[in-house]
C-alpha cells in the first residue's frame, strides 16, 4: 500500500479505501463491497467525519446491551473483516461475544479466508462455516447461520447490514446493534440500536464504552431503558442535511 502521511487531509478515508481494496485482492471483500465502501463515505463526509453525540450515545447503549446479553455475536463480513478486524476482536473480548461470518455473496472459499484472516489477527473461534440453521423469511445466502451462534443469539451487532436480514432478525425477536452511515436505509430503520457512524470510530467506541461501563458497575438496564431510537435517527438525518 502507497504510504499515505498521517497529516494528509484524506488519509483515513484513503487507508479505509485501500484495505477494501487489499480486501477485494485477498478474497475477503466482494468487488460490491467497494461500491458500498464509497457509498458509506459520502454519508460521512456530509456527517463532518465525526462522531456526533447522538451517535456516542448510541454506541453506549450497543456496549450495554452486549454486555446485558445471554449469548452475544458479531456478525462478519467481507468489508468489516477487511477494514476493523483487530478492533472488531478487541470488541468481542470486551463484551464475551463470538465472531460469525455472514455473506450475502457467500461461497465457501470467501467464509474459509475470512475466518483464516480473523484468527490471523488472534480470533480464537470464529462460526459461520457450520451454517446448520437458517433465518426464517430470507432466500438469499445470508440466511445461511450457524445454530449455535447467531441463531441462537439474543443480542447481534450487524455492522454494514443487508435491511431484509436485518429486518429478518429483528422479526426473530433480537436485539439487533446496527452500524450504518445512512440514517434513511432499512438497516437502521428496523435496528433495536442503531449507530450512525463511520465503523472505524463506531467499533473502538463501543468498545471503551463497555469497558467503562463493567469498570463503573454502571446499571446496564437504565442505560438500555433511556435510549431513544427514533431521536438519534432524526438528530443523525439533521446534522447530514444540515452539514
Amino acid at each position: 500500500m502507497t504510504e499515505i502521511p498521517e497529516d494528509h487531509p484524506r488519509h483515513d478515508s484513503l487507508v479505509a479505501r485501500h484495505r477494501i481494496e487489499e480486501g477485494v485482492e485477498k478474497g475477503l471483500t466482494s468487488k460490491q463491497g467497494l461500491i458500498a465502501q464509497g457509498r458509506g463515505e459520502a454519508f460521512d463526509y456530509l456527517l463532518g467525519e465525526r462522531t456526533t453525540e447522538s451517535a456516542d450515545e448510541a454506541e453506549r447503549v450497543a456496549a450495554a446491551s452486549l454486555l446485558r446479553a445471554r449469548h452475544p455475536v458479531l456478525s462478519i463480513n467481507g468489508n468489516v473483516a477487511a477494514l476493523c478486524p483487530d478492533e472488531t476482536i478487541e470488541l468481542a473480548e470486551a463484551v464475551g461475544a463470538d465472531l460469525e461470518v455472514n455473506l450475502f455473496n457467500r461461497t465457501e472459499e470467501r467464509v474459509r479466508a475470512i475466518a483464516d484472516h480473523l484468527r490471523e489477527h488472534g480470533a480464537s473461534e470464529v462460526k459461520g462455516l457450520t451454517a446448520d440453521a437458517r433465518i426464517p423469511g430470507l432466500s438469499h445466502e445470508r440466511a445461511k447461520v450457524d445454530a449455535d451462534g447467531i441463531y441462537d443469539a439474543d443480542v447481534v451487532l450487524v455492522p454494514l447490514e443487508d435491511g431484509d436480514r436485518a429486518e429478518a432478525l429483528g422479526a426473530m425477536g433480537k436485539t439487533e446493534i446496527v452500524i450504518d452511515l445512512n440514517p434513511l436505509s432499512r438497516s437502521a430503520q428496523v435496528a433495536t440500536v442503531p449507530i450512525v457512524d463511520e465503523i472505524l470510530r463506531a467499533v473502538p467506541n463501543v468498545t471503551r464504552h463497555a469497558r467503562e461501563l463493567r469498570e463503573s458497575g454502571a446499571d446496564l438496564e437504565a442505560v438500555i431503558a433511556g435510549f431513544d431510537r427514533e431521536a438519534t435517527l432524526e438528530d443523525a438525518e439533521r446534522a447530514i442535511r444540515s452539514g
